[in-house]
């Protein structure tokens, strides 16, 4: 049975500065469950209902495991509909950017992305075309906040997520800067070439003005229809599957 101590520390990392507190997030689900404990996430502990049957978790490290009945769950739980497991992970020491290669391969930029269903997606669109960095401003939303990990599906524990004053970031760098906006090169004439960082902006108000003076190629998606603008999420899609598919037909070329 979970104290009331036990309970208030979890609906507690609800809050982001809780979290940060804690050094801890959560996870529910255990499809996402299962990607994070084959991971190189630490695990603190994993809570299960009568129900769920933890023999279908595929466990690479030693967890807590503790059945807490439904009740327990509600109470604890983030969603609506409780999905009868949820886990408590460390949140990762942050290694610094000046330790990272960005040279030959490409990087996300993401300017106050503020939806956590937009972040989880972009989380998710990275993993899927095998992008393994994403930089984001530092008024963007946590990527531990419970909605982003839940549209993550899993796919954040593969992804490295740095929060930083990108203006100084891009500023520093030399590497092409590819940016999202409404006036700019064709994405369908662009040469990507090997390496670059994208960056897409705020939903509402798209790019601030001081990040779109360092972009060094300007590029849109075309419009063809009377859509007064495009989901960052998807945008996010747009671009890393052309970059993919240019790089694709490069290899198969040679």
């Amino acid at each position: 049975m979970l104290s009331k101590s036990q309970i208030s520390l979890i609906k507690s990392l609800r809050v982001k500065n809780d979290r940060i507190l804690n050094g801890l997030f959560l996870v529910e689900g255990h499809k996402s469950i299962n990607e994070f404990t084959n991971s190189f996430y630490q695990v603190e502990a994993i809570y299960h209902t009568a129900s769920f049957n933890p023999n279908v978790l595929n466990l690479s490290q030693k967890i807590n495991l503790f059945e807490i009945s439904n009740n327990e769950m509600d109470k604890i739980s983030s969603l609506k509909t409780p999905q009868q497991i949820l886990a408590l992970i460390k949140i990762p020491k942050i290694i610094p950017l000046n330790n990272i290669t960005f040279k030959q391969s490409f990087t996300l930029v993401m300017d106050n992305i503020q939806d956590p269903g937009n972040m989880g997606t972009i989380i998710r669109i990275a993993d899927w075309f095998g992008i393994k960095n994403i930089i984001c401003s530092n008024d963007s939303v946590d990527v531990y906040n419970p909605k982003v990990v839940q549209a993550s599906m899993g796919s954040l524990s593969r992804i490295n997520v740095y929060y930083e004053d990108i203006v100084n970031f891009l500023s520093s760098i030399n590497l092409p800067i590819f940016g999202a906006l409404l006036k700019g090169q064709n994405i369908y004439q662009t040469n990507f070439g090997n390496e670059g960082l994208i960056v897409l902006g705020n939903e509402g108000n798209g790019m601030r003005s001081s990040v779109e003076a360092l972009i060094t190629n300007a590029i849109t998606i075309p419009r063809i229809g009377s859509a007064e603008s495009l989901n960052v999420g998807i945008a996010t899609a747009v671009f890393c599957s052309e970059i993919s598919r240019k790089s694709f037909n490069k290899i198969v070329s040679q």
